[in-house]
């Protein structure tokens, strides 16, 4: 008990639990998926599978229609988001609150218990399924990851500089747009994220939403999994950690960017 007691009697120590998580459950997955990207069937180096990914134009076009569905659904949700969020931090916090909540619910429900009633709602209504009900289903999924970090920001911003600036005579446009703009960009920045990452590597909702016809990256990955080709499918799970890791460099750097052009730090 006196070791125990020793042990837990730092606070730094209260970490231990959560490194040992990140070493079992993220820290070793990614060492085993660049160990399985660079060897053959039979353990030995190679780039072979790297080479066979860019001789497959199809699979190629499958990554960049990926990328371009990531990006169309991250666009509306921000579009979609920003002023929800806006409106929300203008809000009485009690009202807010209310608000949030509607918004963080459907959250509670399980994604593919969701996406299942999304299939439901287009069968009611008699429309296909497709292009159209993936980038919905998506934007509907992923809506509150992006309206959560841009409130969280505003909510907290310094309300002083906003009155500062309109007692020196700036407009509302001017006011959003030198002020409210700026300081907003870290939540923004989060939330294309939280958005972005999420959608682009994606394979069930892609197949539950347009019946198996849309084959995104996701789903390229898990055929190659589930068809026990752990080499291949190790290697393109490793170009998205690449693509994963260079967005989280820009939008790190975004953050500090547009920060620092406020003057604020």
């Amino acid at each position: 008990m006196g070791r125990l007691f020793r042990l837990f009697g730092r606070r730094s120590n209260w970490a231990l639990p959560y490194a040992v998580f990140l070493v079992i459950f993220v820290v070793l997955p990614l060492l085993l998926i660049v160990l399985y990207a660079f060897q053959d069937a039979e353990g030995n180096f190679t780039l072979e599978n790297f080479v066979h990914f860019f001789n497959q134009p199809e699979v190629i076009r499958t990554f960049v229609y990926s990328v371009g569905i990531a990006f169309v659904t991250t666009a509306i949700c921000l579009l979609l988001g920003y002023p929800a969020a806006y409106i929300m931090s203008r809000m009485r916090s009690n009202s807010a609150v209310i608000v949030v909540m509607l918004f963080i619910l459907p959250m509670w429900i399980n994604m593919l218990i969701r996406t299942m009633a999304t299939v439901t709602l287009f069968d009611f209504l008699k429309m296909p399924l497709g292009q159209g009900a993936l980038v919905f289903g998506m934007v509907y999924n992923y809506l509150p990851f992006m309206i959560y970090p841009i409130y969280n920001v505003l909510q907290k911003m310094d309300h002083n500089l906003i009155e500062a600036a309109e007692d020196l005579g700036a407009k509302p446009r001017q006011v959003f747009a030198r002020v409210v703009l700026p300081l907003s960009m870290p939540g923004v920045m989060s939330g294309v994220m939280m958005v972005f990452l999420p959608t682009i590597s994606t394979f069930a909702l892609a197949e539950m939403l347009t019946l198996n016809k849309i084959r995104l990256f996701g789903t390229v990955i898990q055929e190659n999994i589930n068809n026990t080709m752990w080499n291949y499918g190790a290697a393109l799970s490793f170009i998205m950690l690449i693509i994963i890791g260079i967005t989280s460099i820009f939008t790190y750097r975004s953050k500090d960017g547009n920060l620092n052009d406020t003057g604020l730090i």
